[in-house]
């Protein structure tokens, strides 16, 4: 039986990579200087004007997709009683897990036989991104949705990720740290590492002196907890850094022999609480 993949932007893989595997992608909007933006995994978003406005000072905020979107997105898919496999952006971080059950329950209500499976991924960006191209993996190795399902409860929660930012105003704002400690910890170079906790939500669990020792951290942390490396991708995703996430790349191959590592743009939703200059490097290992 045929069954559709679908997923959101914050899942931050290329567009073109989604549409060629035939996966439908809900995009997050962002508002900044009084516009409001789509994030559509850079098929119109204009990325290098967006970090520019970042680098000068602007402070994009960002908004949760509403239950009717969320109708909207699953309707036509309902309607042909083709089930859905929604694997959404971490609970933890967005209100839209719960706009979206919600939307499945009124879908539900209208129509009785309607199959929408909605996955809290409990990740954010290429974290989330890991588990959909693991699923469109699975998909196109003909494995059923029963058994996609099964994968992703059992794994979903063996994906790891190691973040760093380099501008810790973003940080701020969002509550994760004071301000003083953002003052002093700019003032001194201090780096925050960060990784996404079981509850999916962003953890400080240490911070260094320098962005070098930084990217060395995520590196060292990442070989450390990874599992069958000759059968894993790694993903990393930087903010206007190529050269730091490239830096990562080497560093981790300088460890280990991993069967492929895959660079990518933070999108525009995450950069939005990250600010530019974030690393977040994301792999599989034990269960968080």
């Amino acid at each position: 039986m045929t069954f559709k993949l679908m997923t959101d932007s914050c899942c931050d893989l290329p567009y073109t990579y989604l549409e060629a595997n035939d996966v439908d992608f809900i995009s997050m909007t962002i508002q900044l200087n009084g516009k409001e933006l789509v994030d559509d995994l850079g098929k119109t978003f204009d990325y290098d004007w967006f970090l520019q406005e970042i680098k000068t000072g602007g402070m994009p905020t960002t908004s949760q997709v509403n239950v009717g979107r969320y109708i909207e997105f699953f309707r036509p898919f309902v309607e042909k009683k083709i089930p859905i496999l929604y694997l959404a952006f971490s609970s933890g971080l967005s209100g839209s897990y719960q706009s979206a059950m919600q939307a499945v329950d009124i879908l539900k209500e209208e129509y009785n036989d309607a199959e929408i499976y909605v996955i809290d991924t409990k990740a954010a960006s290429l974290g989330e991104g890991l588990l959909v191209s693991e699923a469109i993996q699975l998909k196109a190795d003909g494995h059923s949705l029963e058994d996609i399902l099964l994968w992703l409860s059992e794994n979903k929660m063996t994906v790891h990720s190691w973040v760093t930012v380099d501008d810790l105003k973003h940080l701020e704002r969002g509550g994760r740290i004071s301000k003083a400690a953002a003052a002093i910890g700019g003032l001194m170079s201090v780096k925050p590492i960060i990784v996404v906790d079981k509850q999916g939500k962003l953890q400080n669990v240490g911070k260094v002196r320098g962005r070098s020792k930084a990217l060395k951290k995520l590196a060292d942390e990442t070989v450390k907890e990874m599992i069958e490396p000759l059968k894993q991708t790694v993903f990393i995703a930087y903010a206007g850094d190529l050269k730091s996430a490239e830096r990562v790349k080497t560093l981790i191959e300088e460890k280990i022999q991993v069967k492929e590592i895959c660079l990518y743009p933070l999108g525009p939703t995450i950069t939005s609480h990250t600010g530019n200059g974030c690393v977040a490097v994301f792999s599989r290992g034990e269960k968080r």
